[in-house]
């Protein structure tokens, strides 16, 4: 069987000329010469945008690959004293900073600074906290005061440790350190809170340093100054070629205070071991020419921040260095109330001769409130009540007078004002009254209340400058006003609407406390002609349970001891006001007074007193303080412990460390109802019998605002 197959025949191809090849090539041609040609305007069009348009800019961007512009931090204006010297000024150094976000390897890092600028072993521990807290391009210092030779071999490592920033400037510098620690604050690298305040680049370029506490922080602004700059040529590796151009920083302003340099000084050394505080002020213009608080820390070494070592010495320490006891401090002030207290008595029209029998105790209701002086004082008038501290004579009176009267004429003298201050923030106590307990305890002002106020305990609060305005208005008669900032046309003070009649009764009862037959007469003046007036007073702090308050308790114990005094007494020019915290009482205090007074009249006198006193002590302030910081980095070199915000809080604030809990106000009535508690005040800390309850709360506050 034949089997046929069909076959397709192929397709002849398709014939295309000459011609439709031409055009199909063409065509082709022309549309990628269309799009080569379109792609070649838009590269001519960019490069004219780049080239024309854009030319500025990056003219710039090349110029900043080639020049490296830095800010250069202006030198703050200097803070002086009332006499043009300096009491912050700016010194030139060298000084290392780091910026974390340009370190590489930071141990490494960390060990050859470590080596070449020698830090110990708690400077590396501080700064490696610094760089763990620290965020972006601010920047960390790591040391000022470097030497020549430690910043010539550190520059020369650079390539190798990125990050570090060496340079020259200008540090703040206190000439006198410790003394001026409270008054002046100190400055600072910014925080990452501060920066998000005022985003200034300023802020974090390398060495700058803004104001943290004081006079530093307030007048911040003023003080600032405008940054220079310098342009400088630079390789890729960003090594500098060449200088190019520099722009001079301008310094800040100066701001002249009315602190006295020398007797600033002078009375934060005399302050010796104790912790307390001296204000002096001129009779004047009101102007402050001392406030001095002790102990304190140094501000040229307090610039850069609390470290670990530094932080374990300043809290360890029950004295609360960190506290400025002048504006801070709240104390219940004792006698020294006693001279406002007869200005009322003779307002309300207490003849000044009328007398009380003190035979050591006055019975008030149910209960028997004693004097100081447990044999009594005998027949006491207004004159012998100030200056032999007769509590009886108060207790007495004040219940015919009422608190009332009593609380008008602290307020009139400056007690429970806030002052308008370049500080930032008062502590002004409590000036308490019949309708204060009632609104802060809901509680009636009972006689009881009354009888404690008048010799100063109970609710009575005050902090030390408030007791220097209250000297100087009894002192002057005129409505005196603080003031720090000195200026050229300050206005004068008003007459105190009180008779003058009745001031210099007080004022010569204050001239018996020190020259007659009173409770100071160790405080008069080894200067001739020149004579003292004052009024003593001691304060306790616990209840009786712990103790009398004298020197043969615990220190934290002990009474608070005050003295206000005037001088001289026939012209008043300058009045002043000493604190000491426990120190058993007012004769810890008068010393002070005397020897800080006869510095104003015969510096060379007082000087000689010191040197023998910081003989005894060890040497001045700055010297013990850094005596103390050695001992605590040989004990503990890194290892104390990291502080935390809150401890940082507790230690600034005004309760003194580890003190034993004072009477609340429930319990200061019972013991007032009952008689557990005696109230007294004592003018000696050898004498001190008896002292009333403290006051609740050292944040009650008075119902007054700023001083008008």
């Amino acid at each position: 069987m034949v089997s046929l197959t069909w076959r397709k025949r192929p397709r002849a191809p398709k014939r295309v000329s000459a011609g439709e090849l031409q055009n199909a090539f063409d065509r082709r041609t022309f549309a990628i010469g269309a799009l080569q040609g379109g792609v070649g305007l838009l590269l001519a069009g960019r490069m004219a945008w780049l080239a024309v348009e854009q030319n500025e800019k990056y003219q710039l961007a090349s110029e900043s690959n080639r020049v490296d512009l830095t800010l250069i931090p202006p030198r703050r204006g200097w803070i002086l004293d009332r006499h043009g010297v300096p009491l912050a000024s700016n010194r030139a150094d060298f000084r290392v900073d780091l910026v974390p976000e340009r370190i590489v390897d930071r141990e490494r890092t960390l060990a050859v600074l470590g080596e070449v600028l020698e830090l110990s072993p708690a400077a590396i521990t501080d700064l490696r906290d610094k760089l763990t807290e620290v965020r972006g391009f601010r920047p960390v210092e790591v040391a000022t005061g470097v030497d020549w030779e430690q910043f010539a071999a550190l520059s020369v490592r650079l390539p190798d440790l990125p990050g570090v920033v060496p340079q020259r400037g200008f540090s703040r510098f206190y000439p006198t350190g410790p003394s001026v620690g409270h008054l002046l604050g100190y400055v600072g690298t910014v925080s990452a809170e501060e920066y998000e305040k005022e985003k200034n680049p300023l802020l974090i370029t390398p060495g700058f340093k803004i104001g943290k506490d004081g006079v530093e922080k307030y007048f911040e602004k003023r003080l600032r100054g405008q940054p220079g700059a310098r342009r400088a040529e630079v390789t890729a590796a960003g090594k500098i070629v060449r200088d190019l151009e520099m722009r001079e920083d301008v310094q800040g302003d100066p701001v002249q205070l009315t602190i006295d340099g020398p007797l600033q000084d002078y009375a934060a050394r005399r302050l010796g071991l104790e912790s307390g505080s001296v204000v002096v002020m001129d009779l004047e213009q009101g102007d402050l020419l001392a406030m001095s608080s002790m102990p304190s820390f140094d501000p040229n070494s307090f610039s850069d921040g609390i470290g670990r070592l530094e932080w374990k010495m300043l809290s360890e320490d029950d004295h609360v260095p960190l506290r400025n006891k002048v504006l801070s401090g709240l104390y219940p002030p004792g006698s020294t109330v006693k001279p406002y207290v007869s200005l009322a008595f003779l307002k309300e029209g207490i003849d000044p001769e009328e007398s009380v029998f003190c035979g050591g105790g006055l019975r008030v209701g149910n209960r028997v409130f004693r004097c100081w002086k447990r044999g009594g004082h005998g027949t006491v008038n207004m004159a012998k009540g100030i200056y032999q501290s007769c509590d009886v004579y108060f207790y007495y009176f004040a219940q015919r007078v009422g608190m009332q009267a009593i609380a008008d004429m602290a307020r009139k003298l400056g007690m429970g004002w806030k002052y308008p201050l370049p500080v930032e923030s008062q502590s002004y106590g409590t000036v308490p009254d019949p309708a204060w307990k009632k609104k802060k305890y809901d509680s009636d002002w009972q006689t009881f209340d009354t009888v404690n106020a008048t010799i100063g305990q109970g609710y009575m609060l005050v902090n030390p400058l408030q007791q220097a305005v209250m000297t100087s208005r009894i002192a002057s008669g005129r409505r005196l006003q603080p003031r720090l900032v000195l200026s050229n046309d300050p206005k004068p003070a008003p007459h105190l609407d009180i008779p003058d009649e009745h001031l210099e009764i007080v004022r010569h009862a204050m001239w018996e406390v020190v020259n007659g037959g009173g409770t100071a007469g160790r405080a008069r003046l080894p200067v001739p002609g020149v004579e003292l007036s004052g009024k003593t007073g001691t304060a306790q702090v616990v209840s009786l349970n712990y103790g009398r308050g004298g020197k043969d308790v615990p220190w934290k114990y002990r009474d608070h001891g005050h003295f206000i005094s005037f001088a001289p007494y026939d012209n008043p020019r300058y009045a002043c006001a000493v604190a000491i915290e426990h120190g058993a009482g007012s004769s810890s205090a008068y010393p002070v007074a005397r020897d800080v007074m006869t510095f104003l009249f015969d510096p060379g006198k007082a000087l000689d007193v010191l040197h023998d006193y910081e003989r005894q002590w060890g040497g001045t302030a700055q010297e013990r303080l850094a005596r103390k910081y050695r001992a605590y980095e040989n004990a503990y070199g890194g290892s104390a412990p990291k502080p935390s915000s809150t401890e940082l809080d507790r230690a600034t604030g005004t309760a003194t460390a580890d003190a034993p809990p004072p009477l609340n106000a429930a319990q200061s009535q019972r013991a007032a109802e009952d008689g557990s508690a005696q109230t007294g005040s004592s003018p000696d800390a050898a004498s001190a019998e008896a002292a009333s309850p403290p006051a609740p709360s050292s944040g009650a506050v008075s119902p007054a605002g700023e001083n008008p």
